[in-house]
């Protein structure tokens, strides 16, 4: 009896995190409110405080659930017994855009975040966490980086600190594009050659080596030596 409470509870759950992203979606995250939600969801407002403290709670929740499938890829980049760890982190990359592309759900979720969601003051705590997920973003990336460097797949003298920013630009700029203007790039097809060339980058610009940090921005716009 307790098992099947438990999966009661499980799927009013999954439930209401599906009507806040269908709500939020056609009235953005701010116009919405926990009666619109619950109303959508068909329960009560208490089943919703039930479950989650408050708004932001569930909103992060609702974007935590579609990025849990890259975990085992971010674990894996960053673990000293994996022997591809750049290869980790390409399919890390990959499956982001190329899924969003393909999986509704994902592309509603970040098309929430990037263009329906207000960070107004109910929505502070969102905020913060949304930026230290950042932090945490880089830092997990350059971990990768780190990792690859030593298994000889990527230069040693590469700055990883300006290479994770870059990862980190190329795959928020291109889901952004891709919900801006979705007919100018088809990352369903093109996601893999996109990613195998910012890591092409990553191995081969002189720019990247942490000896030519200095120089490079000092170098003048328009020159090329």
């Amino acid at each position: 009896m307790v098992r099947r409470t438990k999966e009661e509870a499980q799927e009013t759950r999954n439930s209401i995190l599906d009507a806040a992203e269908r709500v939020f979606f056609e009235k953005g995250v701010s116009r919405t409110s926990l009666a619109d939600i619950a109303q959508a969801a068909g329960v009560t407002r208490g089943a919703i405080y039930w479950h989650f403290a408050h708004k932001g709670d569930l909103f992060t929740e609702m974007f935590d659930r579609v990025l849990l499938p890259l975990d085992e890829l971010k674990a894996a980049s960053q673990d000293p017994n994996e022997p591809d760890p750049l290869g980790r982190l390409t399919e890390i990359c990959t499956v982001c855009l190329r899924d969003t592309a393909n999986d509704p759900r994902r592309r509603r979720v970040f098309d929430i975040l990037f263009l329906k969601c207000e960070f107004v003051e109910e929505m502070g705590p969102v905020m913060i966490r949304y930026q230290t997920n950042m932090r945490e973003g880089l830092l997990k990336i350059e971990g990768g980086l780190r990792n690859a460097i030593s298994k000889g797949q990527l230069p040693a003298d590469l700055d990883t600190r300006i290479a994770a920013a870059m990862v980190h630009a190329f795959i928020s700029g291109s889901l952004r594009d891709m919900l801006f203007l979705p007919e100018a790039t088809d990352f369903s097809k093109h996601a893999e050659q996109m990613v195998a060339g910012m890591f092409d980058a990553l191995r081969l610009s002189p720019a990247l080596r942490i000896g030519n940090r200095a120089a490079t921005a000092a170098r003048l716009p328009g020159q090329t030596s």
